[in-house]
Parts: structure tokens; sequence; C-alpha cells
């Protein structure tokens, strides 16, 4: 059946449809270039309620597809309420894809404007979902890591606050937020590819990033917080096989903080999360970042 030229313009111009429990692909256009993401909707979204959003960003040589199972994350979110997005990076294999976390120069040869990408996003899961604009949020694994703190750098108007696993700052300009970002960041003492000192010779001939103290003192400085540590704690029991610290600064402006856990003897891993290989080292089993990523953003809000 062939359709009229009013009636194609009008299926165009029709509202997009309403999201529903369940994981949906979602496709874009940024730059000319084709992008997607995945999102996973809680069963008890209530699309007559505004709900808390995460961002998710996977690591590079990984895809969306892959976060969801490094991370869990989609069942965290069932059992909280909020709906978490996992955005594809770029890269010359569907299953090599890497964030642009530095700036205009790129990382690794990756120019693509990410933070340009992750604002559609935003705008386009909030066409199809009801989203608590307060309450958004991102996290990510090391590269993806490294570019949350490329948002929190330059989109603090949309993104409350952020969780870094296994990254670091990498940005080649100084960060510039326009308001104090909360910060959670975990660390292996042993991760073999973001070391906690910084690049190694080996790290330098590709890519930049910064030392976990570095990082640390770099978000505390923006944030306004004490150098000191207000409170220090462990966060495994006797017996765990790993050792978990968690040291918190602050309050700074805005009742923001940032909070440091470390993972003595800690490799490239999701706290919480079997490591699906064993060459990027030891997983904290029994201490579990997506409940410490989960609480710390509900504290967090986006300031009024």
């Amino acid at each position: 059946m062939m359709l009229c030229t009013a009636t194609i313009a009008l299926l165009l111009a029709a509202p997009p449809q309403p999201l529903t429990a369940g994981d949906h692909m979602r496709r874009l256009e940024v730059d000319k270039q084709a992008r997607s993401y995945l999102i996973h909707v809680p069963k008890s979204y209530d699309p007559k309620k505004p709900t808390p959003l995460v961002l998710a960003l996977h690591g590079a040589t990984m895809n969306a597809e892959q976060m969801i199972e490094f991370s869990d994350l989609s069942a965290k979110a069932d059992k909280d309420g909020f709906i978490v997005v996992y955005p594809n990076g770029t890269g010359s294999s569907p299953l090599l894809l890497t964030w642009n976390a530095t700036g205009p120069k790129g990382w690794m040869g990756n120019t693509t404007d990410d933070v340009a990408f992750l604002r559609k996003v935003l705008d386009d899961v909030e066409m199809i979902a009801n989203i608590d604009t307060k309450r958004v949020y991102a996290c990510g694994l090391s590269n993806g890591a490294m570019m949350c703190y490329r948002l929190a750098a330059e989109m603090s108007d949309r993104i409350a606050a952020i969780a870094s696993v296994s990254g670091a700052v990498a940005t080649e300009d100084e960060c510039k937020p326009k308001r104090a970002v909360p910060v959670l960041h975990f660390h292996g003492t042993k991760d073999p590819l973001v070391p906690i000192g910084g690049p190694s010779l080996l790290h330098a001939r590709f890519v930049k990033f910064k030392s976990l103290e570095d990082t640390i003192h770099t978000w505390i400085k923006l944030n306004d917080c004490p150098v000191k540590p207000k409170a220090t704690d462990q966060l495994s029991k006797n017996g765990d096989e790993l050792k978990v610290v968690r040291t918190t600064y602050g309050p700074g402006k805005a009742g923001s903080e940032v909070i440091v856990v470390v993972v003595e003897g800690g490799g490239h891993t999701w706290p919480g999360q079997k490591p699906p290989v064993d060459w990027i080292g030891k997983s904290a089993l029994n201490v579990s970042a997506n409940d410490l990523i989960w609480d710390f953003f509900r504290k967090h809000p986006l300031p009024d």
C-alpha cells in the first residue's frame, strides 16, 4: 500500500513512543555519525513519576552489552528503581569501542565529540521517559571512568555526581566545572591497566592520565573540600581476601564530597563482581560497588 506525502509527514512528526519496562536499543545521529545506546527500564518504572537515571560507560575495547555483564547494574536498577543507560563509544569494530576522555586532541586517536553525544543521549531519553533531571548521574569503568571525569568537568549542569571504577582524570585541559561535582572513586592497588601511580613508560606512549593521588586532589581542590580526610573506614570484613578502605573528604562547596575506595591487591575490576578473565586481577567480591555507588548518588542530587 502506498502512503501519500501528507501521511508520511504526519508519521515522521509523531512523538516517540514512551518506554516500558525492559531493555531497549536506541539509535541517534550526532555530527553525521550513527551512534547508539542501550537503556534498561526497571520493572517498577511508573511513567507518572520522575525516575533517576544513571549513565554507565564501558571501558576501552568494550561495548554497552559487555558493560551490562561486567557491572550487573541492571539488576541493581531493578532493585532500587532507577533507569540505567549504556551508551556505545566509537571505534573500528562494534567490539572495540572507546571514549574520547581527553578533549579535542583525542584519546588514542579518538577525536569524537562524546560530550555532544552524551548530551543528545540525555535529550533523547527525556523525550521517551519521565526522568528526574536533578538525579542524573554517570559511572564508568576504565576509559569510561575517565570519560565520567570529563563529563563532570563539562556537563556539571546536568550530571549531579559521578563514580569512577579503575579510571582517572585524563582531560588535556584544566578542569573547570560550573559547580562542585561529588566524586566516588574505586581503585585497585595492583591494577595492571590503569596503574594507581599513573601511566607506566608503556602507557605514556599511547595515553596520558593522572595518578590516583593527583586525580583525587584535583577534585578535592575543585570541590573546595578539606585536604584532611573527614573519615577513613574499612569496608571489608576480617577474613576477606582483599582489604577495602574508604576515605572521605568533605564537605566541600554545596555539600559536595570526594570519596576514595582503595582495594588493596585489587586489579582492574568492578568490586562485587567476578572478573571475566584472570589477567585483569582480583576483585573484592564481598564489597559491592553497585551498592556503594547508588547510596552515594542518592545523597547527591543536582542542587537547586
